[in-house]
């Protein structure tokens, strides 16, 4: 089977974010691959190694995307491809559903396409089950377990607060990965290797055969939240009961209750 995962680069969780000029600055935090995406990948591997087959990562943005594809390509992906155009920048979620679906269309044969729950640095979440649309394909979201693949069909495991939910659908399909799925791999050295001397093509907006797509959701403005000036007291006493009593003191004089 063929399957495509697709995996994005965003900023590291850690990085602190300010508005600079109305614009989002991530300042100097590294650039890695979507950690939900690690889990993505890591159950494509998974399945094709099972049911026998290949994975292509597949991403869209600048060349800086590459290195979220050289990581995938390192996991195990047996191939990458870019679609990096400049016509195709700042695409809301039903944009870049749309040129997904056509990323995924061009490579051909697929019969599943890949996503992880969500990307950290917009955290819609939507974007799978928007590519899913598109595709006209069935959307079998947050699985954490894949039972079995046979006959055109999937069957898999929904993790739910109040149990497991069993589901089948048909073949192709899109769908999204939880980190109930499996811990991610390591990459390794040899991958590494073979990953840093990959050659990415690079897709346009024309190869794809589309135009850009009009977003539907419009940013005008972003700002830093107000801030605000935190102090704090420390209650102190001579017994617990002294600083318990001091404390409720100090809830009453503040009107906290």
């Amino acid at each position: 089977m063929k399957i495509v995962v697709c995996v994005k680069q965003v900023p590291d969780s850690a990085a602190a974010i300010v508005v600079e000029d109305g614009k989002v600055n991530w300042g100097d935090a590294p650039i890695v691959i979507n950690p939900w995406d690690e889990y993505a990948v890591e159950a494509a591997l998974q399945l094709t190694e099972k049911y026998g087959g290949d994975v292509v990562a597949l991403s869209m943005g600048g060349d800086k995307a590459k290195e979220a594809l050289k990581h995938a390509l390192a996991m195990g992906c047996s191939e990458a491809i870019l679609i990096n155009d400049p016509e195709l920048a700042e695409m809301d979620a039903s944009g870049a559903a749309k040129v997904l679906a056509a990323g995924i269309q061009k490579v051909g044969d697929v019969e599943m396409a890949i996503f992880g729950k969500q990307a950290i640095d917009n955290d819609t979440g939507v974007t799978p089950a928007m590519t899913a649309r598109v595709l006209g394909w069935p959307m079998i979201s947050l699985i954490s377990a894949v039972e079995n693949i046979a006959d055109g069909s999937i069957k898999a495991k929904r993790f739910m607060e109040e149990g497991n939910q069993i589901f089948e659908s048909k073949l192709p399909a899109v769908a999204s990965i939880v980190k109930d799925y499996s811990d991610p791999r390591y990459p390794s050295f040899m991958g590494i290797r073979k990953a840093s001397r990959a050659e990415i093509p690079n897709l346009t907006a024309g190869d794809l055969g589309i135009s850009k797509p009009e977003n539907k959701v419009k940013w005008f403005g972003v700002d830093n939240p107000p801030v605000r000036d935190i102090t704090n007291e420390k209650i102190e006493g001579e017994t617990p009961e002294e600083i318990a009593a001091n404390l409720v003191s100090k809830i009453m004089e503040e009107k906290v209750l």
